[in-house]
């Protein structure tokens, strides 16, 4: 199967661990934030709570393993986090994942359940081929700043997801661009998942057969293809 994603040999060669799992999804049905993608949200949390009751998420394996590597291009840890750490440390300080429509509900609530990085771009907004690079700095990265919209650049040396029109990730997994992310009129993507040792196969696997579930239950009729990143993968 063709994917529009691609790993630059340069990072493939500083993070050989590195696998991405992709669910190409067609045929989508997205919509407002539900009974069912709020539930979904509030079983996460609780989940959570759970998991991180007596250490904090930063000290998961996984979550641990993703600072390493933000610190191997440059970025602070405490500052710039992965989604999934961030998302697991505002549930654990007390607050609630956001609703923001069906289908990233959905990947939002997988992503917590299983501790590892997870997002999702519409592939109608997606310019050629997405690359998982390193930044030189004059990439735009299309982003909101005081309600607005805003041009950013990544840093130099930032390891980032990149399209031929600019960054649609900054920091691998940090933060999500606003001219690709999934709205309520999305019906073709692409779910990623980003692992890195010590998440294992079968723990990355588990987490994309729970998102399909719930990508076949809210759009019947999908169509969903795989593909493997880094590794064997590519």
């Amino acid at each position: 199967m063709n994917t529009p994603l691609h790993i630059s040999p340069a990072v493939a060669e500083r993070f050989p661990t590195y696998r991405g799992l992709v669910l190409l999804a067609s045929g989508l049905t997205n919509g407002p934030s539900d009974e069912r993608s709020l539930t979904l949200l509030r079983d996460a949390e609780a989940h959570a709570r759970q998991m991180f009751t007596t250490t904090p998420p930063a000290t998961h394996p996984h979550m641990a393993a993703w600072q390493d590597a933000f610190r191997a291009f440059g970025m602070k840890p405490k500052k710039t986090v992965n989604s999934a750490e961030a998302l697991i440390s505002r549930v654990v300080k007390g607050g609630e994942l956001p609703a923001i429509n069906r289908l990233t509900d959905a990947y939002n609530a997988v992503s917590v359940r299983f501790v590892v990085p997870c997002g999702g771009e519409d592939l109608d907004h997606v310019v050629g081929q997405v690359t998982l690079t390193v930044a030189d700095g004059t990439e735009p990265f299309e982003t909101n700043k005081d309600g607005a919209p805003f041009i950013d650049h990544p840093v130099p040396g930032e390891v980032v997801w990149a399209d031929e029109a600019g960054v649609t990730c900054r920091a691998w997994n940090w933060r999500q661009g606003a001219r690709t992310r999934l709205t309520e009129a999305t019906t073709n993507a692409y779910f990623l998942f980003d692992a890195v040792a010590p998440m294992t196969s079968e723990d990355l696997t588990a987490a994309g057969d729970a998102l399909e579930a719930l990508l076949r239950e809210f759009s019947p009729g999908c169509v969903i293809h795989r593909v493997h990143l880094g590794g064997s993968g590519e």
